[in-house]
């Protein structure tokens, strides 16, 4: 692998044995009226896909042959410039001045009724936008991309200015001196959604070996959403925008229409600015819209050209800025396309004319496209005799389109994508990262800022100091600064941290064997049964074989581990075995070992470690069990499919707390006592003198359970078929049996339980989650506490889990039932509905939610939960709730929690 400074040197040798051709084309800059520049400027070449925008100061190059061109110079709202020019055999220079643009106002639009004008153009664009999406069949692009994050402020700066000036040293960092990234690629592009992209060329001014061929070049406004936020050509946009009529322009031989886009509520998920639809076609010319993003504020620029009659988006621009924290920063990112072998689809002609029924409902009704036209006619057929419709029938046709579509690609055999998935591959020139400064100076679209320069220069400077440094060895860490350095381990060498943190250690070359250390204080936790605990101790063996032609990879696990007990001063000892292959997994475990009585572990062990130590609450009630656990999982990818059995022997025995377990507490409260390790339930019967009323018993117990989502969107390539991750409903099945008089046993139950999971979206940034389950033992002879259904109940303030299906207060085993039960669990998300209603809240993208909870068993009096609540921490996923219980309806009382939106493994 070679390294910097033979990159360096390799460099030098090259440019001092060559000469580089004199270029020839045009430069200058593009300024208003007063001499000010305008930034991004798009910068095109008529009847040719050549073209380039302008870099933040205004300034532009165009590489050029020598010929007559004719030059095109468009900025919002500026009247576009013309030029026409001979480029002859060296660099012309010509600075381009744009004047306002001024509208008109149409006396028709304006007089026609009390509808403002806008309406009737939006009507008739998003009518059409579904059309204009499909209009391209094919085509290739060659792409320019660069984004610069600038770091405005840092808080605090004076505390850590020494490391500040370290990261500058050697990653090239500093405050106000932008970050680069720049990227050529090569995109072909095939309809429905698939994108091939060929990066031959990518430079950083952080790190040159970054590769960032960036998303947002496939953005498109006539699709719904743009990155969860609704486009106003959305058929959904009435809903959510206001739209006026600003007036309109002539230009490049079309009348352009200025919208301007309201949000009814602005925040995340909704933009405002200014769109422009050309009159006829109704496609965009241009737009300038913004949005906030988790409280960043992000602005969209896009200008389009028309390639083979088709209007394109040849100029982007995103702009952010904002901070989190105190640390604030801004980022630009432009994109310049240059079209090539673009293929239209014959079938969307452009000349189309879509009528808007609520303006000329006359002439529209004689345009009806009927229900059976619609379902047995091509759409090829229709368009080719009828050229006008009305914007409803159009929308119509659309979908019947795509229906047909659809199945006909199906039925052919074809790649089968039910949700407009983007289907996107990315390859990487291995020369991508290695262009040098002359090469790119000859492909480089958007010239370079005086900042931008000097973030170049300084990472030139950085690399040639690295390259004069001796070299260091392993062993060494900076032999010309400092020869008694110590010397730094191998990696995968043991060190004495080791012991306390754990560590991983390949034991072959190719690393498909690993011994893995399991650290002591991985599992520390302390209750008033055993004290003190180290749970966890123990190594992992771990083999892999990737799968190659002709053999199947697989996966092999053996654990030892121990848990040991300072105040029963017990080691209990435990083994796994595991082995996995494809999505199946085999397991065997084994031991002595500690359980909750709830299996689903309610409580995570270092949350009631805190409640036990400041609360005097032992929330985890455990016993000890001696089993012999087998164990079988199948999946399928993103969950549409999955089957668990398991079957288990267990010597179950009783624990009480500690007699000296007061001693972990640290505060003591004086009217409070440590709670029990029995559950309150009237399946344990207080018995005087007795703590530990659950008798021993042993227990043989089996189960299988699977879940389905019958519905989940897929797609079948070359006959193989790929589930997507989507919101469809998950169906489950559990069943359990108690086996009696096997080895002793004395369970003897039969338990079947079936749930229903779900979510969608009930708007833009919206939405209700919602669980549904219901069991009963069907025969329950013997059902010991630890095989009853537990419910996911709460006591701690601060919730950890899945933040639908658990309950928010209550108590873990109180409820637990060995008959019949229901249980209902929903969750809403609103964008919009106390505190978002004000502006503030919304941009900082803040979300309210309202849970109710409610479980049916013969004893549970119709327990209810109904709760409100808002996130905190903006982009952390907190959420304060505030949750009233009721029993008979009744009210109970009001808790806060806290948390309830993450899942730790604790």
């Amino acid at each position: 692998m070679p390294t910097t400074r033979h990159y360096l040197l390799f460099l030098c040798c090259v440019l001092s044995g060559i000469s580089v051709a004199a270029q020839t084309g045009l430069k200058g800059t593009v300024k208003t009226q007063k001499g000010e520049p305008l930034p991004y400027a798009a910068i095109a070449v008529r009847g040719t896909s050549t073209g380039t925008i302008a870099n933040e100061e205004g300034a532009y190059r165009l590489d050029l042959k020598p010929g007559y061109y004719e030059l095109v110079f468009q900025y919002l709202g500026y009247q576009t410039g013309m030029k026409a020019i001979t480029i002859t055999d060296k660099t012309e220079v010509f600075d381009a001045v744009l004047a306002e643009q001024a509208l008109q106002l149409s006396e028709v639009r304006v007089g026609a009724g009390n509808e403002d004008p806008a309406y009737t153009i939006m009507r008739r664009a998003i009518a059409k936008s579904r059309y204009h999406l499909l209009q391209v069949s094919s085509y290739k692009a060659k792409a320019y991309t660069k984004s610069s994050l600038v770091i405005t402020d840092l808080p605090l700066e004076f505390l850590v200015k020494k490391r500040l000036e370290k990261i500058a040293n050697e990653e090239n960092f500093k405050k106000g001196v932008p970050i680069l990234n720049e990227t050529v690629s090569e995109i072909e592009f095939h309809q429905p959604n698939t994108y091939k992209q060929k990066v031959i060329a990518s430079r950083n001014s952080q790190d040159n070996s970054l590769i960032n061929p960036n998303e947002y070049i496939l953005t498109s406004f006539y699709k719904p959403e743009i990155a969860k936020t609704v486009s106003p050509l959305s058929p959904k946009a009435f809903a959510y925008y206001k739209f006026e009529y600003l007036g309109s322009f002539r230009e490049n031989g079309v009348e352009v229409n200025k919208i301007k886009v309201t949000p009814k509520s602005y925040g995340e998920g909704v933009f405002k600015g200014t769109i422009h639809i050309i009159e006829d076609l109704w496609c965009l010319y241009s737009l300038d819209l913004q949005t906030h993003k988790q409280g960043f504020r992000l602005e969209v620029k896009q200008l389009y050209s028309p390639i083979q009659q088709v209007w394109m988006p040849v100029n982007q621009k995103f702009h952010a800025e904002g901070g989190i924290y105190g640390v604030k920063g801004k980022g630009d990112y432009v994109i310049a396309q240059t079209f090539s072998e673009l293929v239209v689809n014959p079938t969307f002609a452009p000349e189309i004319v879509v009528l808007d029924e609520k303006k000329e409902q006359e002439e529209a009704r004689s345009v009806q496209v009927s229900k059976q036209d619609l379902k047995t006619k091509e759409l090829e057929e229709l368009l080719r005799d009828q050229k006008s419709f009305s914007a409803k029938n159009l929308r119509k046709l659309m979908k019947e389109y795509d229906k047909q579509q659809f199945e006909t690609a199906k039925e052919q055999g074809e790649d089968v994508d039910m949700k407009e998935r983007r289907e996107q591959t990315t390859e990487v020139d291995s020369m991508a990262n290695r262009r040098n400064s002359t090469y790119w100076d000859s492909l480089r679209t958007v010239p370079l800022t005086r900042a931008e320069t000097i973030s170049y220069n300084r990472l030139d400077s950085m690399l040639l100091r690295k390259s004069q440094e001796p070299a260091m060895n392993r062993w060494q860490r900076n032999p010309a600064r400092d020869t008694t350095a110590r010397p730094t381990r191998n990696k995968g060498a043991f060190g004495v941290g080791d012991l306390f943190l754990g560590a991983t250690y390949p034991l072959s070359k190719d690393k498909s064997w690993k011994l893995q250390y399991k650290s002591p204080l991985a599992g520390l936790q302390i209750n008033t049964v055993e004290g003190l605990v180290v749970d966890g101790l123990g190594l992992s063996l771990q083999h892999t074989r990737k799968p190659v032609p002709g053999k199947t990879g697989y996966r092999l696990r053996a654990d030892a581990l121990a848990r040991y007990s300072l105040e029963r001063n017990k080691l209990l000892p435990s083994g796994v075995l595991e082995y996995g292959w494809q999505r199946n997994t085999l397991s065997l475990q084994g031991g002595r070992g500690i359980s909750q009585l709830n299996p689903d572990t309610p409580i995570a062990p270092l949350l009631n470690s805190v409640s036990t130590l400041f609360f005097e609450q032992n929330l985890a009630k455990i016993y000890q069990k001696d089993y012999l656990r087998a164990g079988f999982d199948r999946s399928l990818s993103n969950d549409h499919f999955q089957l668990k059995f398991f079957a288990e022997y267990a010597d179950r025995t009783a624990l009480a707390n500690a007699e000296k377990a007061y001693r972990y507490r640290l505060i003591n409260w004086n009217k409070r006592d440590f709670t029990s390790n029995t559950p309150q339930h009237p399946y344990f019967e207080e018995l005087p003198g007795t703590l530990t009323p659950m008798e021993n018993h042993l227990a043989f117990t089996a189960g299988l359970s699977a879940s389905w989502k019958p519905w989940q969107q897929y797609r079948i390539q070359k006959g193989k078929t790929t589930y997507y991750k989507d919101d469809t409903p998950a169906f489950s099945l559990e069943y359990r049996k108690g086996v009696p008089n096997w080895f002793g046993s004395t369970s003897d139950f039969d338990f079947l339980k079936a749930k229903i999971t779900h979510g969608f979206n009930t708007g833009i940034k919206s939405r209700l989650l919602y669980q549904v389950a219901a069991g009963a033992f069907l025969n329950r002879n013997q059902v010991h506490f630890p095989d009853f259904n537990h419910f996911a109940g709460n006591l701690f303030f601060f919730q950890l889990g899945d933040p639908v299906g658990t309950f928010r207060m209550l108590d873990y085993y109180r409820l637990s039932t060995d008959r019949q039960f229901a249980e209902l669990h929903t969750l809403a998300e609103f964008r919009q509905l106390l505190l978002t209603q004000l502006p503030l809240f919304r941009i900082l993208g803040v979300k309210e939610t309202v849970i109710l909870h409610y479980l049916a068993t013969p004893d549970s009096r119709h327990y209810t939960e109904l709760g409100y609540g808002f996130d905190i921490g903006i982009r952390f996923p907190f959420r304060v709730e505030v949750v009233n219980s009721f029993e008979k309806f009744r009210y109970q009382q009001t808790v806060f929690r806290i948390g309830t939106t993450m899942n730790f493994p604790f």
